[in-house]
């Protein structure tokens, strides 16, 4: 059974549409990440992205939501990011930045989203967009993220 805002598809299903929502996000994030792009080119290149028109309304308000979120909170996320890495931030690969400001931005911004979905979905983004291991790397920098921005959840056990 799945709950609100719970995602899960059968294997090899189709993916839910608020992850293709945030792939989506997330590709114009990364252009908005190495080409500094302004905004509304972002917004642009968002909406260009293949199958981004065949998403729901709701879920290309999200992507839009996430993409605004992420680049008008930037410096606030790099600053809570940056204690828990092993290096600078801007020597972190453009892809793993990204995903690690799409996680951070949606665990402080969507409550109504629980830490196990924002946590797995920017797994699941690492998996397919990043390095080798850049989903290990990206699980424990969000995991230690976690008990700043949502202590509640966090601290409860089989979150």
């Amino acid at each position: 059974m799945t709950r609100p805002n719970q995602e899960s598809r059968p294997a090899n299903g189709p993916k839910p549409a608020r992850r293709r929502a945030r792939e989506a996000a997330l590709q114009a994030l990364y252009g908005w990440q190495i080409g500094s792009q302004d905004l509304a080119a972002c917004e642009t290149a968002l909406h260009e992205i293949e199958g981004f028109g065949q998403l729901r309304e709701a879920e290309q308000r999200f992507a839009v939501a996430l993409l605004r979120g992420c680049i008008a909170n930037q410096e606030t996320l790099r600053d809570q990011l940056t204690p828990l890495l092993d290096r600078p931030f801007a020597e972190l690969s453009p892809i793993e930045g990204c995903i690690l400001l799409l996680g951070a931005h949606e665990m402080a911004s969507s409550p109504e989203t629980p830490l196990r979905v924002v946590l797995n979905e920017a797994i699941e983004l690492a998996k397919t967009f990043g390095g080798t291991d850049g989903h290990k790397f990206v699980n424990g920098v969000l995991d230690r993220l976690a008990p700043t921005l949502r202590p509640l959840e966090s601290s409860r056990p089989g979150r």
